[in-house]
């Protein structure tokens, strides 16, 4: 078990480790404190896989007693050759994006509360009314509707960080050259 060290957990140079009265210098990963008393891992740097696993067991010893939570690696795809050192410490698969996969790890012996990967997207439909209360509606050029001569108002997903309003005001643009 660790007992102690000598610097900050969000830095990165070497600590003194303490485990039956033995003092160990060690190298921790590069991290930071997340906003739920978990910490989140952002390897930037290629790393030698003996390496990674030596600051991997010394962080999480120190992470365990410091009383932090959930653990997230974010791991480059060019980093791939870390995921089983991870892997093999308990690490689980989160999600994964096209230039990176998220590892987590929950450190107490109590259920986890790291949240499931988004299992949804974020869609809009407009109702456009004219002054004669007719409603706007279209044919999908795409989609299951496509050719099946079916009405609807226009629809579509959310871009990452549109605003929901702009997103309808869009997809109405789109879809049937109408502006506000």
């Amino acid at each position: 078990m660790v007992g102690s060290m000598t610097v900050s957990v969000n830095s990165t140079p070497p600590v003194d480790l303490y485990a039956n009265g033995t003092v160990h210098h060690a190298e921790l990963l590069p991290a930071s404190d997340d906003d739920h008393g978990g910490i989140i891992v952002d390897m930037k740097e290629p790393m030698d896989p003996d390496i990674f696993h030596a600051r991997l067991r010394a962080s999480l010893s120190l992470w365990g007693q410091q009383g932090k939570k959930g653990i997230w690696i974010k791991l480059p795809i060019a980093m791939v050759n870390l995921v089983e050192t991870a892997v093999k410490k308990g690490f689980q698969y989160h999600h994964a994006e096209p230039n990176y996969l998220m590892l987590v790890y929950w450190i107490p012996d109590t259920p986890s509360t790291i949240p499931a990967n988004a299992s949804h997207r974020v869609c809009v439909g407009a109702i456009v009314l004219n002054d004669k209360r007719e409603v706007l509606v279209v044919q999908e050029k795409s989609g299951i509707f496509q050719g099946k001569g079916v009405w609807k108002i226009p629809t579509g997903v959310v871009d990452e960080g549109e605003e929901i309003f702009m997103a309808a005001v869009r997809e109405v643009k789109e879809e049937t050259a109408v502006s506000n």
